[in-house]
């Protein structure tokens, strides 16, 4: 890296919202830690962030607006691609950073050694201001490291404006995809790397809203079934012999409201699914759906349905 080059990229990836994008800025401005560059990839339709990004001439920002929408994650990677730093820092505009500290905090932990870094945060409800803070149980820790897919039961890591991602690691997030990216992406991650740095402070704010993707995706067969197929191609079902990720896939199916083998054709092609999900599948159709939403007996249920698959999914490394 010469002189000239910036240690950390933040990424922007816009979208109107000018009012998130000055909350961001301004959470840049204050920051102790100046070797950054600032990239904004705007998807935006009109220039509603041209007067806004005036208030921050002073600050290193280079700007490209998109003629086509590239919609997500497409855009985050685009504005990755723009990158000169050592280091990416990738923020959503309606998150930021929670102290004047923070960035400074993520630049001392990239000397460790590790390429893969995240740290806690604080959730922010957009409406009524409510803050919950968000922190990784240390149990967790051996439990990604040796089954990354485990993340697919409970995204312990959090959403990407919380990670610090070497230059070095050519890993970009699945356009394919837009509910399980970031999810994808870490389990990608881990795997090749094996390790990870963890700072136990809320560095950033999240914020939450009702216009968020999540709202959108959260047990909507349409997005739900295609992307878990399509982890299920990417990484085989030998992660389903952990009982978390059985499970996990035990409510994504309940949760979508699938009854029968064959409602899982309106969605994707149903030859492509494995055995264990069509067997998960059958035994839940047996079951009347308002018994499968009592927890405790829904729990029971998967447990039997893993044993009965148990030694099928043996049969994978």
């Amino acid at each position: 890296m010469s002189p000239a080059e910036p240690f950390i990229s933040i990424c922007i990836p816009a979208f109107k919202r000018p009012e998130n994008i000055n909350n961001l800025l301004r959470s840049i401005s204050v920051q102790t830690y100046t070797n950054y560059e600032i990239i904004i990839t705007d998807d935006s339709p009109d220039d509603s962030l041209a007067a806004v990004l005036q208030k921050y001439a002073h600050l290193p920002i280079s700007y490209y607006k998109n003629s086509t929408p590239l919609g997500t994650p497409a855009n985050w990677n685009y504005g990755i691609s723009k990158a000169k730093g050592q280091w990416i820092k990738l923020m959503h505009d309606d998150d930021w950073f929670a102290t004047e500290a923070c960035l400074k905090t993520f630049a001392n932990k990239a000397q460790n050694g590790n390429q893969f870094i995240f740290s806690g945060y604080n959730t922010v409800s957009a409406e009524s201001g409510a803050i919950k803070k968000m922190s990784f149980p240390s149990i967790w820790e051996k439990r990604i490291l040796r089954n990354p897919f485990t993340l697919l039961a409970w995204n312990i890591i959090g959403p990407p404006s919380v990670t610090l991602v070497h230059h070095s690691i050519k890993e970009q997030y699945d356009t394919a995809m837009k509910w399980r990216v970031d999810i994808d992406f870490y389990v990608r991650l881990l795997y090749k790397g094996k390790a990870f740095t963890y700072i136990n402070e809320p560095l950033i704010n999240v914020g939450i809203s009702g216009s968020q993707v999540t709202n959108y995706c959260i047990n909507q067969p349409e997005v739900e079934l295609p992307e878990g197929l399509l982890l299920l191609q990417k990484y085989g079902i030998a992660p389903l012999k952990n009982i978390l990720v059985y499970d996990t896939w035990w409510r994504i199916i309940r949760n979508v409201g699938v009854r029968n083998v064959s409602q899982l054709s309106r969605y994707t092609k149903l030859e492509d699914w494995p055995m264990v999900i069509l067997k998960m599948v059958q035994l839940q159709s047996f079951i009347p759906a308002s018994v499968l939403k009592v927890g405790l007996f829904s729990k029971a249920c998967m447990l039997f349905s893993y044993f009965i698959n148990y030694s099928h999914l043996n049969r994978y490394k």
